[in-house]
């Protein structure tokens, strides 16, 4: 079975400010899973590094307060496309990110604040059928799928 998996949490330095989020959960899926990487905000043309964005109001915006709502939309359609190309059975996102959050997401006042939501990437897998788990339900992703 595939599992499409943001790219960050398997080390990959795509994150806004040139890091990752490595987790060493994320990566041991690859011995019951092939993982299929997948960085939305990269599919979206945007560059690393990059101001960090929050979604207020429905856009996805800077800290200085471009838009940057194409460019997310974009690359949450190419990671739609991948996971069903892959027949993905899920997906394995970064929480909080406002491409991969699932169920709670910065709140768009760049505070750290976190709100109800979803970023553009787990809203459209989701709508599409497709499951979503954070990093940390990696242990209820296995306990679901295998």
């Amino acid at each position: 079975m595939k599992i499409i998996i943001s790219a960050c949490l398997l080390g990959e330095k795509c994150k806004y400010d040139s890091t990752d989020n490595y987790n060493a959960s994320a990566v041991k899926l690859g011995e019951a899973f092939e993982l299929v990487p997948v960085c939305p905000e990269l599919f979206g043309a945007l560059p690393v590094p990059r101001m960090p964005c929050e979604i207020k109001n429905g856009r996805v915006v800077a800290e200085n307060g471009a838009d940057f709502t194409a460019e997310y939309k974009s690359g949450a359609e190419k990671t739609l496309y991948i996971a069903q190309e892959c027949n993905a059975c899920c997906a394995v996102l970064k929480e909080k990110s406002p491409s991969c959050g699932f169920g709670k997401i910065y709140d768009g006042t760049f505070s750290r604040t976190l709100a109800d939501g979803n970023g553009v990437a787990a809203a459209l897998l989701w709508e599409n059928g497709i499951k979503i788990f954070g990093e940390s339900k990696i242990d209820k992703l296995l306990d679901e799928m295998l």
